[in-house]
């Protein structure tokens, strides 16, 4: 009885021995070898994991920078510039500065601008609700206020005001990875330069119907009267489809778009303040009368 306990022990060890040494072959023979550059790279990124280098991951933004022969175009915007020259400098490679970006959101309909028509009873969704249909309010273009753009941000940047019910950003907070430009169903949020002091001149509104629609649904909508473009002596807004559009990288914030904006759908954020001039808004008023008249 002894000696079938012991023979059974003795085999059961050889055969544990055999199997890890089996184990051991395969595991030398199809190990993978990981490039520390690639280890080492990831662990200069912030590790944010946000998708806004267009990875799906700081690993495997890591993978692509090494693998990569030119990064000169590859950016991680959580990092910034800075961590950007430090992994150039650690792989050998080059990269270009990149100007410092932040989401704005490319409407102003506040409760007070934009009334509500009629009540969503549905799910609390933005993207379920502009599937559903064109929304609260007789814009069919605004923000829907339901905070999808709040839910898949992962830096606590971009809030729901409770009196406007619009998204608002938190310019300290936002890393411009772009989660909440993708997540909005109705385009309104979008990146720009963040400016010299963080200062930014932009068109708050994405309505495309024409001028004397566009002011009934919201009083802050852009009518496209073109007053703005006359107005600019850099040629950086378009008008298109009854709208208005500054380019950020023409635009050199000289503010005299602001002032002639019939319906003061044009935001200057982190300027000095500035007296209104009586005769800028008689002005507003001619063009606001103008552009309903003619449509």
């Amino acid at each position: 009885m002894d000696s079938t306990i012991l023979t059974t022990v003795i085999m059961l060890g050889v055969l544990a021995a055999i199997l890890a040494v089996v184990l051991y072959i395969v595991a030398q023979k199809f190990k993978v070898v990981e490039d520390e550059r690639m280890v080492e790279t990831e662990n200069i990124l912030p590790g944010a994991n946000c998708g806004g280098c267009g990875y799906t991951g700081c690993r495997a933004f890591a993978e692509a920078l090494v693998n990569a022969d030119d990064i000169s175009t590859m950016f991680c915007p959580v990092g910034g510039n800075a961590t950007m020259t430090k992994i150039a400098e650690y792989l050998g490679k080059k990269v270009e500065k990149k100007d410092s970006e932040i989401a704005v959101v490319r409407c102003a309909g506040s409760c007070e601008n934009r009334p509500r028509v009629n009540d969503f009873d549905g799910a609390a969704s933005c993207a379920v609700m502009a599937a559903t249909y064109s929304g609260d309010t007789d814009c069919s273009y605004g923000c829907l206020g339901r905070g999808d753009c709040v839910s898949v941000c992962n830096f606590d940047a971009i809030y729901i005001n409770g009196e406007t019910m619009l998204p608002e950003v938190d310019e300290e907070k936002c890393t411009a990875c772009g989660a909440c430009v993708k997540a909005c169903p109705k385009l309104i949020i979008e990146l720009r330069k963040k400016g010299p002091k963080s200062r930014r001149i932009y068109v708050s509104c994405v309505n495309k119907d024409k001028g004397a629609v566009a002011r009934k649904a919201c009083k802050t909508a852009c009518i496209g009267c073109a007053a703005c473009r006359k107005a600019c002596a850099f040629e950086s807004i378009l008008i298109e489809n009854f709208l208005a559009y500054i380019d950020p990288d023409k635009c050199r914030l000289c503010r005299k778009c602001v002032e002639v904006c019939p319906t003061e759908s044009i935001i200057e954020l982190n300027f000095p303040q500035r007296k209104p001039k009586i005769e800028i808004q008689e002005q507003k008023t001619e063009n606001i009368n103008s552009e309903i008249t003619t449509n």
